[in-house]
């Protein structure tokens, strides 16, 4: 307990030195003692991603996101500065997937049409859609849809850390995850996604939910949730591909709402 105490404080101390007198020596040393979450995060990510995505391209990519952490953090607040820099590195990473443009764009319109599927006949059904009725839907055969839920995959992995609108940085998993992250300017408009966000959770199967729990919450990779509910890895990427769509299709609905009331 004493060595903790001790600890928390020496780092209280590079903090203060490096933002109140901008010591280079205390940036360097702040780097180097979080640098292991930029490869912690780094790896949850390239669970999911196709091989032709390296980790050192991620940990790269992290790496300046944490650089960014440390610089806009204030550390005089008393927040935890691990849960504020995983969202930097995180938010670091996928900005350098996006301008690698590494998703196809016929995977991307596929993965719409699912998407507006899941949309339209939840709403319709006012419960989850099965898998032959988003078949008969899209009139593809089972087969074909297992195929495009492996395709779209990819993409699902940051689906939910798009903006909540074009013009805006704030995220939609941010509400889903912290409550803290509202903006005040946008508490409206944030009150209705977080209910669209709540009725697109629970028209989730109860193994979407599980997956969507344990990867969102509780930080497990898909692999350890493979092993967790006893389930192939691809099997666990398809659950929470299936379980994002179903979630985008709702908060496209709510998007549409926003722009008529707007």
């Amino acid at each position: 307990m004493a060595d903790q105490t001790r600890s928390r404080l020496s780092h209280q101390e590079v903090w203060q030195r490096w933002k109140e007198n901008k010591d280079a020596d205390a940036r360097n040393t702040l780097i180097e003692l979080y640098l292991p979450l930029v490869d912690y995060v780094s790896s949850r990510m390239a669970a999911g991603l196709p091989k032709n995505v390296t980790k050192d391209d991620l940990v790269s990519n992290g790496s300046m996101g944490l650089i960014d952490a440390i610089e806009k953090f204030d550390y005089r607040r008393g927040l935890q500065f691990e849960t504020y820099a995983s969202w930097r590195i995180r938010g670091a990473i996928i900005d350098g997937l996006r301008q690698g443009d590494w998703v196809p764009r016929s995977v991307r319109d596929k993965a719409k049409k699912m998407e507006d599927a899941y949309a339209v006949l939840e709403q319709k059904l006012l419960r989850s859609a099965s898998d032959d009725e988003i078949c008969a839907y899209l009139n593809i055969s089972e087969k074909d849809f297992q195929q495009m839920l492996q395709e779209v995959a990819v993409a699902a992995v940051f689906s939910l850390e798009d903006p909540i609108r074009d013009e805006e940085s704030e995220t939609r998993l941010t509400l889903l995850v912290d409550d803290k992250a509202i903006n005040p300017e946008s508490k409206v408009h944030e009150t209705y996604l977080k209910d669209s966000l709540k009725i697109g959770i629970e028209k989730l199967t109860a193994k979407e939910r599980i997956v969507v729990s344990l990867f969102y919450y509780e930080d497990l990779s898909l692999s350890e949730i493979a092993e967790v509910m006893s389930l192939s890895p691809s099997r666990i990427s398809q659950l929470h591909s299936k379980a994002i769509l179903r979630l985008r299709g709702a908060l496209s609905k709510h998007r549409e709402q926003l722009l008529y009331n707007g």
